[in-house]
């Protein structure tokens, strides 16, 4: 047997008490129960969520009944693993009765997402081979006019009760909703899964198109319609989410919901500003590797505008993009004891949300359906798009981040399925975090170009934390926002403007990557420290992934009993 191979059984064996899920009596119907609880129920029976105002109050309502039956079991009688198991359901079931106390439903869009995009992103995650994957999708085109109508009247209640986006945001959507609504039908990516459909395709496809012509537009029209007409007229100049009705409670959750900590937004205000000054020393150090002479805005400027760093073409960048996440993948046995089984593709970011949306994002896939996971890349507005990033964004977005850390969670059947569908944010975004710099120790940057260029991703994400606290709780303009990003990072000047957006239609949300990057290299330390010689990164990381998404007060426990393991 080879070492790769004992090696796989002692980490195996290891973890053992992590995972493992022999229920004892009182969790099982609990777990059984929650799981239903998430899954909830879709109307239609196919693709839309029920967002009507009485679904989500018998959601509430029997949100606090679980979470009143949690409180019932004593902790203390479980075994280790049915024990992290309870810790998970009482941290999310109580953290999530907090959320629906702020009824978010009344705004239910931001400036990259909402429910304008749920088809866009079903789209992405569906594959249509059978005449029952066809009737689904065809299904949820023929739902599209209730499902928008839900959405628009609880943006109406919104407005009557001051709880709506600010008119910069309103501005982004209102960009993508008219974009949406006058795509022609043949170019509308909603009709493109019929492409591995066999014979029956034109027959499918035929319906589609005239679902397409009857109801998703005529819904369509109708919210660029209501964007111009009521929602943009009611929405205010002020940024701050500590300006809405209610408002100082909603950010503080918000700060606890992203990143899973008790933090206050003070806090988080200070640690940015601290990784702020730390990263900045680092990026002025490199600088001076490079021979460059001038300032530090002077190399920004060079940076952003000397040719070499862009390419002129979307399959350009995209092939850019392929190269790079191959080369990763050529390292990922050295770093991770176990990989998952799941692929992922290179794709473009659909076309018809590609101006106001982030640089690249991870879409998930789907082993059971047979839909790999997707790195989706920006291919729009390419002077805007600097080759420098790419490698730090394909370590984030694909591998060893977002697709590695979901499939494997995803393939840990001895968990609940709500665990493996898990998502804290603080957890995903800080690994993906974690996963750019683990991209040093993997040989995957190749110039000091790029090595910058991951230094202003880091920079980047300390600026959120800046930003964010400084819009959403001091009442920053977003001048002074800006400043941060324009100052101290490389990111294009688009980019910039898109994210300031984005931080401001989704309070909180852009918190969680650098606190959660920062408590996995605390964790990874302390365990160096402690160990010593006997560490093997492997093996952490594997300790740190193969018991899912977790609270970071949770994976801290995880790791510190790992720890303990290891010494004995």
């Amino acid at each position: 047997m080879g070492k790769a191979a004992v090696f796989l059984l002692i980490s195996m064996a290891v973890l053992a008490p992590l995972t493992a899920q022999a229920r004892s009596a009182p969790l099982g119907p609990l777990v059984a129960d929650y799981d239903a609880l998430l899954q909830g129920r879709k109307e239609d029976g196919r693709c839309l969520p029920d967002v009507r105002p009485e679904a989500a109050e018998e959601r509430r309502r029997r949100m606090a009944a679980f979470v009143q039956r949690l409180g019932a079991v004593d902790p203390a009688g479980l075994a280790p693993a049915d024990r992290l198991t309870y810790r998970f359901m009482r941290w999310d079931a109580e953290d999530r009765l907090a959320g629906m106390a702020f009824d978010q439903d009344r705004m239910p869009f931001n400036s990259d997402s909402g429910f304008y995009a749920t088809l866009t992103y079903a789209a992405n995650r569906t594959h249509v081979h059978t005449q029952a994957e066809a009737e689904a999708w065809l299904a949820c085109l023929d739902a599209a006019p209730d499902y928008y109508a839900a959405n628009i009247a609880n943006a109406r209640r919104g407005i009557a009760t001051g709880f709506v986006q600010p008119r910069l945001i309103v501005d982004a959507v209102l960009e993508i909703a008219r974009k949406q609504a006058d795509m022609p039908l043949d170019e509308d990516g909603l009709l493109s899964l019929f492409a591995g459909a066999g014979d029956q395709a034109p027959a499918w496809r035929a319906r589609a198109r005239q679902l397409l012509a009857d109801k998703v537009r005529p819904a369509q029209h109708a919210f660029v319609a209501f964007l111009e007409r009521e929602y943009r007229p009611a929405a205010p100049e002020s940024l701050a989410a500590r300006d809405l009705p209610n408002g100082e409670a909603y950010y503080t959750w918000a700060v606890r919901h992203h990143t899973t900590t008790p933090l206050t937004p003070d806090a988080v205000h200070d640690i940015g500003l601290k990784e702020v000054a730390r990263i900045k020393g680092e990026m002025e150090a490199l600088i001076r590797r490079t021979g460059f002479s001038g300032d530090f805005k002077g190399f920004l400027a060079f940076l952003r505008t000397d040719p070499r760093f862009y390419v002129t073409t979307r399959q350009a960048l995209l092939e850019k993009a392929s190269e790079i996440v191959k080369r990763i993948d050529d390292q990922l046995p050295a770093h991770f004891g176990r990989l998952p089984r799941l692929t992922y593709g290179v794709r473009e970011v659909p076309r018809d949300i590609e101006d106001t949306y982030t640089t690249g994002r991870y879409f998930p896939g789907d082993a059971a359906k047979g839909i790999a996971g997707g790195f989706m890349v920006n291919t729009g507005k390419l002077d805007q798009r600097p080759l420098y990033e790419l490698p730090a964004l394909a370590l984030h977005e694909a591998v060893p981040g977002h697709h590695l850390q979901t499939s494997l969670a995803g393939e840990l059947e001895d968990l609940p399925p709500f665990r493996r569908r898990a998502y804290f944010n603080a957890y995903g975004e800080g690994w993906g975090l974690y996963s750019e710099q683990l991209g040093e120790e993997m040989g995957i940057y190749r110039d000091d170009y790029e090595r910058f260029g991951r230094l202003s991703f880091d920079m980047w994400r300390a600026c959120r934390l800046v930003a964010d606290t400084g819009i959403h709780w001091k009442r920053w303009t977003l001048d002074q926002a800006r400043a941060c990003f324009a100052d101290n990072t490389a990111l294009a000047p688009h980019n910039i403007e898109t994210e300031l957006r984005r931080y401001i239609g989704w309070p909180g949300q852009a918190l969680a990557y650098k606190i959660g990057e920062l408590k996995l290299l605390e964790l990874r330390q302390r365990a160096q420290d402690t160990l010593g010689g006997r560490f093997n990164e492997r093996a952490f990381h594997d300790a740190v992934l193969l018991s899912g998404s977790l609270p970071l007060d949770l994976l801290e426990d995880q790791v510190t009993d790992w720890i303990a393991a290891q010494r004995r």
